[in-house]
Order: structure tokens, then C-alpha cells, then sequence
């Protein structure tokens, strides 16, 4: 019979993909050039339902790509910027071997470069897009802004990065956005709240650290090369929707109060305004001076499908925020030269207080440890020679976790050279049936207005535990001379030969309780209804149940390797009592 013949691969899935080198060959680059333009572009590689047909029936390991995303970067402008400075690349070389030196300097101020704000606005079409996106960004930028000036990445980079950070978190100072903050081995966790938006972003210590052999350093460069173009927009937009200068300067009082220290011995003016910036302890200049701008109250009106008790509880957790945002109002802190200056610096200023360090630490420092004023000294070490009456000596984590708690922790057990609690982190939430440890409770109970502080918790259970052990031994010897009586009793009367006496007492009646019989009747109808269920059903149900005595089963052994640790604890205790 007559017909067109089918042949295989020519319709279907795999003519949706495209392999990576015919992508390639396709838009005339090179792997390195490609793999940059697909970063850069936001196209990654897909993996086909139905592999072997997608390869013409080949099972060889490829990278696929999907042949519209491929279409779509052939009309991409940063092509020709890439070819274009292939070409640059092959003339200078020529030129170099030849001597030309005037066309080296030529084609050095000719050299072709490119933008990448067509494609921020392709990727983010509105501004809250970009918002969302952002953790990536600054996790990339902070890392970056810790490396050492080796010939892994470009200096100017690292600059760059610099000072992006430094702009995002004078921005997150001055509108007061921070909400939690985390000691992890990795670095520092930070969440703010920015136009309603939860950024979440790891700092990393600020350690000398070795860069790894095994880390493509050119593909997280192109990333960086992309996240900076974003921040540099988000920063510029989110400065000028709280009236802020951008690029960001410091308020003038500010600026003429740090101009009176003797700045020469520090750095050059150039170099010392952005030191100044990078401090966090001065307040940034505005478009509009706040005395002109008027502080207005909004009248609050329900959402639309929101009840009063909605609004009510809305309301309520506002007020909560804006008391949390005032949390170290009024109160001094000095940080001492061991203790990580940034990150406290950054965090008691997103929370109202004031901050300061010693001068030859770094530039911007306000005022100094003379000063009565202060309230809390920060310090990371066991003891201090010299002390002052009227404040407090802690260490950093009090810091952290009264920002977590949103409560000012007693400060007992953060002295020097006591040990601190567990540092908890406040991303983890509890849900029904979860373990929660001890100290998670106590601070819950802070945090709800009970100020039970932890030496009073611990002598009330030393007390407790000691009443109930001598209550114990005071039965069990009642029980052991009552058993003694009784036995002597009978072998007495066994020994004269008396017959043993027993009685008989009348029998009483068993209140039946009223709430166990119901308990009974429901787990009654609930089995009932278990065996009536149909497989299907059934099946989800035991996966479900399954997955409830899994959750129950590792509180429960959680609870046990606590009360092990704690009873190991008390041990020795009375060990070094006695």
C-alpha cells in the first residue's frame, strides 16, 4: 500500500531537545561562553521523560536543553558582544606579537564590554519578582566580599560586592527590617522583613579562609557578574522608597562629628568615606530632612474576607513588631576589640541602640570606654582587669538571642566566664507532638511576661528532687517495719499453735467513670470505622498514622537522651558538693 513512510525521532519528544554542542555549534560559541550565557539568561539544562528517544535511541550520558529556550538566546545581544570580543582578543594578541604598541593602547581603550540591565528587567518583571530572588544574590555577594585579593577573582569584584553589602545593610538599619539572626558553624544566619517580604542570607565568619581546588571559580563568577547588576537596582529602588540618598551619604552632623578625629592615621579621604559607611554606626543622609516629613497615623480598616478578631490579632502582632524594632532603644553598648564588630554593630543598630568600639579597631567609632553613659560592655574573654559599677559585662550571645526571644534576657547568665545556655535557633518551629527542650520553654514563658529566672528554676527542682527522694525513703522504711510487725505477729501465733484469724469485709461498689466509658465508645467507633474504610483509603491512613508514631517515636527519644544528659549532670553536681 501506498503512503508516506513514518521514520523514527522526527516528531514528538525529540524534536522539543536539543543537545548541548549542536546547541553550541548553533549559536557559534564556546562551552565556556555558553554555559555564561545560559547563567546569565536563567536556562538550565532539562532532563527528558523518555531519554533513549530523545537520543535517537542512543543510551550515552548528554545534556539536554529544550530547542525554544535555545531559539530564544539567538536573538540575545550579549552573542555578538561575545563574539566581538573574540575577535578583540585575537587582535591584541596579533598586536602584541608584532609590537604595535600604539594598537595595543587602541584596542585597549576600544575594548568591547556589555550591560546586563535587559536582562534583569527580562527576569524580573515586577520589583517584588526581584525581591523574592534575592537571597541567592546577597549569600553570593557577602561571600565574595570576604575573599582575599588572590588571582581567583578580580579586586574590582570584591570592591563591588563590598560595597553592595555595605549599602544593603544600612538600608535594613535604617528602616529597622531585621527579625532573626543565627549563630550556624557555617556563618551567620539573618532574615529581615523587606515590603513584606522575608529575605533570608548567610555572612560568613571573617576568618582567613583557603580557597578549595575542587570550586569552578569562573562559573561563580559569572553568577556574582549577574547578582551584582540585581543588587545595584534593588538597592537604588529600596533607597529612594524610604528617602534616602543613593549612593548612600552619611547625615552631615554625623559627617562633621567623625571629620574632628585625626583621620590621616587611618586611611586616605577617598578610602575613609567608605570605612565610614562600612562601620554601620552613623545614621545616612536623606533626600528630605525628617523634621520636614510628617509622621502621620493611618486609620487601620479590615482586609477584604477579614473578621475584627482577624484585624484584632493583626493588629496585635504590629505592635509586637514595632516594639521588637525598639528593643536596645536607649541603651550603650561597647564592643571590645576580640568580639566580631560588624555583625554586632549591624545588629544592635537595626534594634535602636547605640554603638561604639575602640579607635584603633576601626574608623567611626562614636565615643569611648570612659564613657558613663554605657550600658553593656561586650566582651569575649574569661575576665577584664578594669571594671566599672555602673554597667554590665556580657558576652555576645546575649545580644543574639534577646533579638531571637524579642525580649532583654536577664543578663546573670551571660556574665564573664559563665557558661552560656544553648544558642537555639529560631528558624525551627514547633508543632504538635514535637520535642521541645527545656530551654526553649523557659524562654517561651520570658517572652509570654513570667520572669522566672534559671537559678530560681534550678533550686526549685534541686528542692523538689531532694523532698521526693526523702519522702521515698521514708515509705519504703514505714512499708519495711510494717512487713517486719506482721511477719513476727504470725510466726508467734504459728509457734502456740493458734489457728491464723480471717476476716471478711463486705465488698464495695465500683463508680464507674463516666469520661473513660465515653473514651472507650469513640476508640470503639473509630476501629469500626478503620475496618469499614476501603483499601485505598485505608493504605493513606497508615501511611499517615505511620508517619504520626515516627514524629512520637523521635520526640520521645529526644526526651529520653535529655533526661539521660540531665541526670548525668546532677551527678555531678552532688560529686562536687560532696
Amino acid at each position: 500500500m501506498g503512503g508516506i513512510q513514518k521514520k523514527k525521532f522526527e516528531r514528538g519528544s525529540a524534536t522539543n531537545y536539543i543537545t548541548r554542542n549542536k546547541a553550541r555549534k548553533k549559536l557559534q560559541l564556546s562551552l565556556a561562553d555558553f554555559r555564561r550565557l545560559c547563567i546569565l539568561k536563567g536556562i538550565y539544562p532539562h532532563e527528558p521523560k523518555h531519554k533513549k528517544k530523545v537520543n535517537k535511541g542512543s543510551t550515552a550520558p548528554r545534556t539536554f536543553y529544550l530547542l525554544k529556550d535555545i531559539r530564544f538566546l539567538l536573538h540575545e545581544p550579549i552573542v555578538g558582544k561575545f563574539r566581538d570580543y573574540k575577535v578583540f582578543v585575537r587582535k591584541l594578541r596579533k598586536a602584541y606579537g608584532k609590537t604595535e604598541w600604539s594598537t595595543v593602547e587602541r584596542l585597549r581603550e576600544n575594548k568591547p564590554t556589555y550591560k546586563l540591565d535587559h536582562i534583569i528587567k527580562e527576569r524580573y518583571p515586577t520589583f517584588i519578582d526581584a525581591l523574592r530572588d534575592i537571597d541567592d544574590a546577597l549569600c553570593m555577594c557577602f561571600l565574595f566580599s570576604t575573599f582575599a585579593r588572590t588571582g581567583k577573582c578580580h579586586v574590582q569584584t570584591i570592591q563591588l560586592c563590598r560595597r553592595l553589602t555595605v549599602e544593603w545593610m544600612n538600608y535594613v538599619i535604617a528602616c529597622r527590617a531585621l527579625r532573626k539572626v543565627f549563630l550556624s558553624i557555617k556563618g551567620i544566619y539573618y532574615q529581615a522583613e523587606v515590603m513584606g517580604q522575608l529575605i533570608t542570607w548567610l555572612v560568613p565568619y571573617q576568618f582567613a579562609h583557603d580557597h578549595p581546588t575542587d570550586v569552578d571559580y569562573r562559573v561563580m563568577a559569572t553568577f556574582t557578574e549577574f547578582y551584582t547588576t540585581l543588587l545595584g537596582f534593588i538597592n537604588f529602588r529600596l533607597y529612594h522608597s524610604i528617602n534616602l540618598v543613593y549612593p548612600p551619604k552619611l547625615d552631615s552632623k554625623v559627617e562633621a562629628e567623625l571629620k574632628e578625629e585625626n583621620e590621616d592615621d587611618y586611611a586616605m579621604n577617598s578610602e575613609s568615606y567608605l570605612e565610614k559607611l562600612s562601620a554601620l554606626s552613623a545614621s545616612l543622609a536623606r533626600v528630605v530632612s525628617s523634621a520636614e516629613e510628617e509622621e502621620a497615623e493611618l486609620d487601620q480598616f479590615p482586609v477584604e474576607g477579614e473578621d475584627l478578631e482577624q484585624m484584632e490579632t493583626r493588629e496585635k502582632e504590629q505592635k509586637q513588631q514595632e516594639a521588637q524594632k525598639k528593643l536596645f532603644e536607649g541603651l550603650k553598648f561597647f564592643l571590645n576589640r576580640e568580639v566580631p564588630r560588624e555583625s554586632l554593630a549591624f545588629l544592635i543598630r537595626c534594634f535602636g541602640g547605640e554603638v561604639s568600639w575602640n579607635k584603633s579597631v576601626c574608623i567611626g567609632s562614636t565615643y569611648d570606654v570612659t564613657d558613663e553613659t554605657i550600658t553593656h560592655q561586650i566582651v569575649d574573654r574569661p575576665s577584664i582587669d578594669k571594671q566599672y559599677i555602673n554597667r554590665y559585662y556580657i558576652q555576645p550571645q546575649w545580644a543574639y538571642d534577646c533579638v531571637n526571644v524579642k525580649v532583654l534576657l536577664p543578663v546573670e547568665e551571660y556574665f564573664l566566664g559563665v557558661t552560656l545556655p544553648p544558642h537555639l535557633s529560631p528558624f525551627v518551629e514547633e508543632k504538635d507532638g514535637d520535642y521541645v527542650p527545656p530551654e526553649k520553654l523557659k524562654l517561651m514563658a520570658l517572652q509570654q511576661g513570667e520572669p522566672v529566672t534559671a537559678h530560681e528554676q534550678e533550686d526549685e527542682e534541686e528542692e523538689e528532687e531532694e523532698e521526693e527522694e526523702e519522702e521515698e525513703e521514708e515509705d519504703d522504711e514505714e512499708e519495711e517495719a510494717a512487713e517486719e510487725t506482721n511477719l513476727k505477729k504470725m510466726e508467734e501465733q504459728r509457734s502456740q499453735g493458734k489457728s491464723l484469724s480471717v476476716k471478711v469485709t463486705p465488698g464495695k461498689v465500683k463508680v464507674e467513670n463516666a469520661a473513660r466509658l465515653e473514651q472507650e465508645e469513640k476508640a470503639e467507633e473509630k476501629r469500626l470505622a478503620i475496618m469499614m474504610m476501603k483499601k485505598k483509603e485505608k493504605y493513606l491512613y497508615d501511611k499517615i498514622m505511620f508517619g504520626k508514631k515516627r514524629k512520637i517515636r523521635e520526640a520521645n527519644k529526644l526526651a529520653t537522651k535529655r533526661k539521660a544528659y540531665d541526670d548525668a549532670e546532677k551527678a555531678k553536681k552532688k560529686k562536687t558538693k560532696k
